[in-house]
């Protein structure tokens, strides 16, 4: 697929600012709906004198602290030209926030991470506006390639070996900005996407990441949930939208309260907030060839949360069955077996050595439980893939322990009075 003029036009624009010229260029996928591309291209050293007189005055706030090869290298183009804003669509708007995210993601954030857990380097970017209403957003990264040629794709793809290094690059994510997090204007936080429309504080710090990461909490996904409150066939339509006796909400409302994130007031997560990569799969990551190293892309939906709402995706969507589970044949309900618990240890463990802090077994179950609700909410509403039959097996049993519910609705009860 021949790239655009208009990719190579930003790519060799970005790549001048860094003394460098566009050797060629591979389209190699395109962006949801037909908002951009991502590009292999390949760069070498621009020797001529002009070049190097414009290197040496790029601007800060388009470049990294990548050094400047000075041979041949292969990078990443990724270049956003979505159409216009459109007011009051949802999918549409949380498109274009999360673009945004994940170059703040990855020009002030990704820097901060050491090498041990790799993520790609951002060369150079710009985020242009334009007077039609349209935009131009681009990023030129790493070839991430080079180091972790392996690409995660389906689910079924992960070894053993890759799933535990997944596990521990994410407990050292998590366990990083544990603390860290703390230091992020809340101010600056991006929120839900008709929310942020409507924000009336334009002159409020710069956006960073999202307020709640991910891209499937509640709060973003009332039409998928109504839909299954309506959906009377649904098995999950009762246990999961009728309102919970003495409470006017249902327990997918009180899960959502739970694992979500404020900008002011208490909230039963504080001690365990961190960064969250929010769209963690297989399909975001590239190993090493021996599988023990890993490293993930794909920072649209970072921000706020609690890690495990990282593993519940993981777990369902990119671990072969037979790591959670001894027996294929699944029953109706399943507590928490050897398989499970495992990688849930190693992953706890790792977190709080990385992180520095205290994570009772207890409560990182709690909230674990709490995340596989959630999780299971939104494929209910949306559409069921992966290891399906194990998470609503697991669910069925959540929703069963009564020590569980009357958690939930305490701290939740207890996070809305001290508003």
């Amino acid at each position: 697929m021949p790239p655009s003029h208009d990719a190579t036009s930003v790519a060799s624009a970005l790549l001048a600012k860094k003394g460098l010229k566009l050797q060629s260029m591979e389209t190699i996928q395109s962006l949801w709906a037909g908002y951009g591309q991502i590009c292999r291209i390949t760069a070498i050293p621009d020797t001529s004198p002009i070049s190097s007189t414009q290197s040496s005055r790029s601007a800060s706030a388009e470049n990294s602290n990548v050094a400047t090869p000075q041979e041949a290298q292969s990078y990443i183009l990724k270049l956003i030209t979505p159409p216009p804003t459109k007011a009051d669509d949802e999918g549409h708007t949380r498109k274009i926030l999360s673009y945004q995210v994940e170059q703040y993601f990855y020009s002030q954030l990704a820097p901060q991470l050491p090498a041990s857990i790799p993520v790609p380097e951002c060369l150079a970017s710009i985020n242009q506006h334009h007077a039609d209403g349209t935009s131009t957003t681009a990023m030129i990264m790493n070839d991430l390639r080079r180091d972790f040629p392996v690409a995660g794709e389906k689910r079924d793809v992960l070894s053993e070996t890759q799933v535990n290094a997944a596990l521990d690059w994410l407990s050292s994510f998590h366990g990083f900005w544990w603390s860290r997090v703390k230091s992020i204007d809340r101010l600056s936080l991006v929120l839900p996407p008709l929310e942020e429309i409507k924000r009336a504080d334009k002159t409020a710090p710069m956006r960073t990441v999202w307020m709640n990461g991910g891209y499937t909490y509640l709060a973003t996904r009332r039409k998928e949930y109504s839909s299954l409150a309506n959906d009377y066939s649904s098995e999950w339509n009762e246990p999961l939208t009728d309102w919970v006796d003495g409470e006017n909400v249902s327990i997918s409302e009180l899960a959502a309260a739970f694992l979500a994130p404020k900008v002011s007031g208490w909230t039963p997560i504080e001690g365990y907030q961190t960064l969250i990569h929010g769209d963690v799969k297989s399909e975001n990551l590239f190993t090493s060839k021996s599988g023990e190293k890993v490293a993930f892309y794909d920072f649209q939906y970072t921000g706020i949360g609690l890690g495990v709402s990282d593993l519940a995706k993981l777990f369902t969507c990119s671990i072969p069955l037979g790591m959670l589970v001894a027996d294929q044949h699944i029953p109706h309900e399943m507590k928490m077996q050897d398989g499970e618990r495992r990688l849930l240890e190693r992953y706890w463990k790792r977190v709080q050595d990385v992180g520095e802090q205290e994570y009772l077994w207890d409560i990182f179950v709690r909230h674990w439980e709490t995340a596989l609700v959630d999780w299971l909410r939104f494929q209910a509403s949306w559409g069921f893939w992966g290891n399906t039959e194990w998470l609503e097996a697991r669910v069925r049993s959540i929703l069963k322990d009564q020590v569980w519910r009357d958690a939930l609705i305490s701290n939740v009860n207890k996070a809305n009075l001290s508003q």
